[in-house]
């Protein structure tokens, strides 16, 4: 079979002149050629097309493929992850993981926890700080004394607890603009994290009540009735990390400050089950992970729902995962392939 590989990757957008953390979330080429390899060893012929602007210009030029395997997550917007899928869909070819709705649904992750609260599954308050009159809604409401108090109110804002809250943006992965000083305790640090969100990633911050416990990664694989949960890591950050969060420091250079731990136990079933429904829920494809953090009495809130998870073999949550499953790496993405091909109509 014809499979097409798009992707961003990291090289080329430093070589143009973006930061290391502009350019975080997208590929090493070693990850290119890990996804590659295993496609080529289970018997495939692969292409590589590159970014959504390469793919453009080859689907204009007539090429065509029979599966794409899609991992570029796009640039600006929230719109990015879901521009090749859009494009794929259509020139009617069939491509692996989330369709445009699901992945521009999930990058927002204040967008997703209101999706994920109404299906039931257990949130932390949070608030969506987009400017200066969000912020001071969200400093008011974090001195209420209860929830009736806040709705008297009447600003919005849905964060219903005191002090430490926990400051993040509202669209990024791979932890960018998150640091240790992303939880804070004084209305004067929330002021300074938001408004650093603001200047530095041109994006609403969203503000959670800070969670105090575990923080567990599910990996699922599969679609709809299909997917299963194949396991749970949990996030041991070591003495040397930063401190409170699995942030972009931390996730850099996860090999010398991060510990994960495959976790059988009351939690990790509990979130197991929460992610399946999640995963469900929301519509989510093939393969990816969600994630949580457990709250004062232990037991897990949902973080957010990654339907593009990272596949670098040695460097990524998933494949880490698998490893410590004992699932080889072309048998993830032999499962990946496989969930994509039932949804393959009849050739054109």
């Amino acid at each position: 079979m014809r499979i097409g590989l798009t992707y961003d990757l990291r090289q080329d957008y430093l070589a143009a002149g973006y930061s290391e953390e502009e350019a975080a979330e997208f590929d090493r080429p070693d990850t290119i050629a890990a996804i590659e390899g295993a496609l080529r060893e289970l018997g495939h012929e692969t292409h590589r097309i590159g970014h959504a602007r390469a793919l453009v210009a080859r689907l204009a030029a007539g090429d065509r493929w029979d599966l794409v395997l899609n991992i570029a997550e796009g640039l600006r917007g929230f719109g990015r992850e879901a521009q090749v899928p859009a494009l794929l869909d259509l020139y009617e070819i069939p491509y692996t993981f989330s369709d445009p709705l699901v992945l521009a649904l999930c990058l927002h992750k204040g967008m997703t926890n209101h999706v994920v609260r109404d299906l039931g599954i257990p949130v932390a308050d949070f608030a969506v700080v987009a400017d200066e009159a969000d912020l001071a809604a969200v400093i008011e409401e974090s001195h209420a004394k209860g929830a009736e108090d806040a709705e008297k109110r009447g600003s919005g804002a849905e964060i219903r607890n005191r002090f430490p809250l926990f400051v993040k943006p509202v669209a990024e992965g791979t932890g960018k603009g998150i640091t240790d000083a992303s939880k804070v305790s004084t209305p004067a640090e929330l002021a300074a994290a938001c408004r650093a969100v603001w200047q530095r990633l041109g994006q609403p911050a969203l503000v959670e009540a800070y969670l105090p416990g575990r923080e567990l990664t599910v990996g699922i694989v599969g679609t709809g009735p299909d997917a299963e949960a194949i396991g749970t890591l949990e996030i041991v950050l070591l003495d040397e990390a930063e401190a409170h969060a699995y942030s972009y420091q931390n996730k850099e250079l996860c090999e010398e400050l991060v510990k994960y731990v495959l976790v059988e136990d009351e939690v990790a079933d509990q979130a197991e089950q929460l992610a399946l429904a999640a995963w469900r829920g929301l519509g989510c494809r093939d393969a990816g992970r969600v994630d949580f953090r457990a709250d004062a009495a232990g037991h897990p809130r949902f973080l957010e729902v990654n339907p593009l998870a990272g596949l670098h073999p040695q460097h990524s949550d998933l494949p880490i995962l698998c490893t410590q499953r004992g699932i080889p790496y072309v048998r993830l993405i032999e499962r990946i392939v496989a969930s994509a091909l039932k949804r393959k109509g009849p050739a054109r």
